[in-house]
């Protein structure tokens, strides 16, 4: 067995301002409330590897892992695996990015198993990850409107 989830929102603001924001990895902390910090390790080509630690979980437990991460401008999308996989045998995350009338939709779409000896199967974990999609991604779209809104009211203030 295996998990998979697939979670979109539709955010009030330019596909370049979604893309750059969503796609500046060392402003994560700052974009998600769940990672506490994150440190570039390499960058080569469109691929950047990288460690995202979290805040404290509710038994005091910090996880953290390697990600490696591919960004397609072209295509708008980005395909992205752990490379330290913990308690999952894989991790592949897809997110896709398109214009739409009202704004510009983002899409993940993540494919995993959990490792035999984890502590949760792949039906919690399909659950969690949906439960924490929906709400990473209100959090996400409420801050770029937020950034777009400002944009806009700059660009039409008098110098």
């Amino acid at each position: 067995m295996s998990g998979h989830t697939e979670n979109e929102i539709v955010i009030a603001a330019p596909l370049d301002l979604v893309w750059d924001t969503t796609n500046d990895i060392e402003n994560w902390p700052d974009l998600f409330s769940e990672y506490a910090s994150v440190e570039v390790l390499s960058r080569e080509g469109a691929t950047t590897t990288f460690r995202l630690t979290m805040h404290p979980d509710e038994n005091g437990t910090v996880w953290s892992w390697v990600s490696a991460r591919t960004t397609d401008e072209a295509a708008r999308t980005v395909r992205a695996h752990r490379v330290e996989t913990g308690p999952f045998a894989h991790m592949n995350i897809r997110w896709e990015y398109a214009e739409t009338p009202d704004g510009t939709l983002m899409k993940w779409t993540q494919d995993f198993a959990m490792k035999p000896d984890a502590p949760v199967d792949d039906a919690w974990m399909t659950g969690n990850i949906n439960r924490n999609s929906r709400v990473q991604m209100a959090l996400i779209r409420d801050k770029i409107e937020q950034a777009a809104r400002e944009r806009n009211t700059a660009s039409v203030l008098p110098n």
